[in-house]
């Protein structure tokens, strides 16, 4: 690599490690199809991403977040918590429908279970007998 890019790069990021995880990543993203922000002037892709870093065309923060986002498996999501009136009125509707049927078994909340309750159900579990199949 050019090495005045590298030492241009420095002062945008202080650690040379996170430089070479940042280039490199912003180099996959320009092999990939990502628009560049600076002219090739026939460079690779790491001299590019380099000098897009050294210009300040590209915040390192935004991306270190997209570096980080990349490498996730399970992106979790914060979902608003339903509220209290809603699931106690959705618990009256399935006790009315197991109670019309009596072959259903009775629906037990399980947020309501207590540990008690929980570690018996677990106990009385069988474990499935090892056939054929397995």
């Amino acid at each position: 690599m050019a090495r005045v890019t590298v030492e241009d790069c420095i002062d945008k990021v202080d650690n040379r490690f996170d430089l070479v995880l940042l280039a490199g990543h912003r180099a996959r993203l320009i092999s990939q199809g990502a628009p560049i922000t600076v002219d090739r002037d026939n460079d690779k892709n790491p001299v590019v991403a380099l000098r897009e870093i050294a210009d300040e065309t590209l915040s390192p923060d935004d991306l270190k977040e997209d570096l980080i986002h990349s490498l996730q498996r399970h992106v979790e999501v914060d979902e608003p918590e339903a509220e209290q009136t809603q699931s106690t009125a959705s618990e009256d509707d399935v006790s009315e429908e197991t109670a019309d049927r009596p072959d259903q078994p009775e629906a037990i909340p399980f947020d309501q279970m207590s540990e008690e309750e929980l570690r018996a159900g677990i106990e009385g579990l069988v474990p499935p007998e090892k056939g054929d199949d397995y």
